[in-house]
């Protein structure tokens, strides 16, 4: 990650109706999260997941890698780098009252009759369990209510919590496959949607999906491999000092959570204040041809399926310009973005024994030079 990514930059809902979603209104208070500035090294698994922070768009972020080294724990840290969100107070589904087209019903009623109130909230960070059941995913009838009250009400699931934020699934890869199929769906429409049990209900859920796993532990099927825009790969340190560094910072955290967290405090205000003002930049990065160009030729040189390749290697690159506080796209962004854009877009090549990240290494070094 450059020094400039370091110089600037680091809330779910109340529902009064849905009293699940109320659990990822509060983040807990009784352990800080270790900060996302005080990781040592998986600069590229850092620098993706800004990436991710900054343009929602890119479609996500996928990290596989050895155990025990700082997936989960990077991923967790993110969420209190993001800058807080505007959404509709009560609302379930986060609605953003700056979209009217894309309100929730309840939220469409409020708004016409002038009683639509919003307010600054965390951006929602939601865990999806490996033993999740559906109902707990997509959201199932509020028994509870039906029971005591006769009523049919709808209580969402992790899909309502996670819109307009971020849904993370430590394990990706041993994930059932019905909610595979599931996640494949939502994933495409950027919509929930649930019959059963005398409920059709249909609400926006549209997330940054994050992914982690261990490549020993199984492979991820490949129609959800594509829905990440970024794949990243993590290693075990073999640099000395580095290792001896990343003990140190974590036995300091453990000893004394909040002391750490709080000498990391101004780090993480600064990051958090590049991501709010690459966000604003984003839309004003110039994409100049010379750089669609080099993605159109460095996927063509890789045999990279489809066109998704190019538009995200072009959107990565983007975002990192912005938060370099650069005008334009240049070489460099498309270089530092190529790998965990490309890695996991190739086809098997039986004549070519080396894997996806050394064939993307060399054809970064044929076309960029070396």
């Amino acid at each position: 990650m450059s020094i400039a990514l370091m110089r600037p930059v680091g809330e779910p809902i109340a529902t009064p109706p849905v009293a699940v979603a109320a659990e990822a209104a509060e983040r807990p208070a009784s352990r800080p999260l270790f900060p996302f500035p005080a990781i040592v090294g998986q600069e590229e698994m850092k620098l993706a997941l800004l990436a991710a922070a900054v343009d929602p768009s890119l479609g996500g972020v996928m990290v596989f890698g050895d155990r025990g080294t700082g997936k989960s724990t990077a991923v967790r840290a993110l969420a209190a780098l993001l800058p807080p969100m505007r959404a509709v107070v009560g609302c379930p589904y986060n609605c953003d009252p700056a979209t009217p087209a894309a309100l929730c019903p309840a939220c469409r009623a409020a708004r016409a009759a002038g009683a639509l109130k919003s307010k600054r909230v965390p951006v929602p960070v939601v865990d999806l369990p490996l033993g999740a059941t559906e109902d707990r995913v997509i959201g199932a009838l509020d028994l509870e209510r039906a029971l005591t009250r006769g009523e049919k009400r709808f209580e969402p699931g992790l899909l309502a919590r996670a819109h307009r934020g971020f849904l993370y699934i430590d394990e990706v890869n041993l994930l059932e496959d019905h909610l595979v199929d599931l996640l494949l769906d939502v994933a495409a429409s950027g919509e929930n949607v649930v019959e059963r049990e005398g409920l059709s209900i249909r609400h926006p859920a549209r997330f940054v999906l994050i992914g982690s796993g261990n490549p020993e532990e199984g492979e991820l099927r490949p129609q959800l491999l594509d829905r990440f825009g970024l794949s990243v790969e993590v290693r075990t340190p073999t640099d000395l000092a580095e290792r001896i560094e990343v003990v140190r910072r974590r036995d300091v955290f453990e000893r004394d959570p909040a002391g750490f967290a709080q000498r990391w405090k101004r780090e993480e205000t600064r990051l958090r204040r590049g991501i709010e003002a690459a966000r604003a930049r984003l839309p004003v990065i110039r994409v100049p041809d010379a750089a669609i160009e080099k993605a159109a030729r460095l996927c063509m040189a890789l045999g990279a399926d489809g066109l998704r390749g190019e538009l995200t290697l072009i959107r990565a690159a983007r975002a990192v310009a912005a938060l370099e506080l650069a005008d334009e796209v240049a070489d460099g962004h498309l270089r530092q973005m190529a790998l965990p854009a490309l890695r996991h877009r190739l086809r098997r090549n039986p004549l070519d024994e080396s894997g996806s990240t050394a064939r993307v290494e060399r054809a970064i070094a044929d076309l960029f030079g070396s």
